[in-house]
C-alpha cells in the first residue's frame, strides 16, 4: 500500500471510495434512497484537492487504485473512509496514521473528528485507535 497526497486527477476514484464507503457503512443510518441517490461524478466536482490552502486530502493506493482518503483541515480530521472491499485490511489505520502525524506537523496538539449517531463501526475504529 502507498500513501501519498491526493491531486485532482484523483478526484472521481476518491469519489467513488467516498460514495461507496457511505452506501455500505450508513446503511440503516441514513434513508436508503438518499444513499443510493448519491453520485460519484457529483461529489468528484466538488473537490479541490490542488489548493495549497484548505483541506488536505491523503489517498491510499492498492495495486495502482485509490482504495481509502483521509482528509484534514485545521484541528479536524474531516474525513476517512476506506473502500468496504478492503475493510479490516490496515488502510484505515494508515490513513489515521498519516492524519495524525500531519496534524502533529503542523503543530495541532489536539485534533477533533464528528462521527454520525449510531455509527457504532466507526466509533469502534476510533476507539481502538485511541
Amino acid at each position: 500500500m502507498e500513501l501519498r497526497r491526493a491531486a485532482s486527477a484523483d478526484a472521481l476514484a476518491v469519489a467513488r471510495v467516498h460514495v461507496r464507503a457511505w452506501q455500505a457503512g450508513y446503511r440503516g443510518l441514513l434513508p436508503a434512497a438518499y444513499l443510493e441517490s448519491v453520485r460519484a461524478e457529483e461529489r468528484a466536482a466538488r473537490y479541490t484537492f490542488d489548493r495549497v490552502d484548505g483541506p488536505r486530502t491523503t489517498v491510499a493506493m492498492l495495486d495502482g487504485a485509490v482504495v481509502g482518503f483521509s482528509t484534514i483541515h485545521e484541528a479536524e480530521l474531516c474525513a476517512l473512509h476506506v473502500d468496504p472491499d478492503v475493510w479490516g485490511g490496515g488502510i484505515g489505520r494508515a490513513l489515521i496514521a498519516r492524519a495524525r502525524a500531519e496534524l502533529a506537523a503542523s503543530g495541532v496538539v489536539e485534533a477533533h473528528l464528528w462521527l454520525l449517531a449510531g455509527n457504532a463501526r466507526a466509533q469502534r475504529f476510533y476507539e481502538r485507535d485511541g
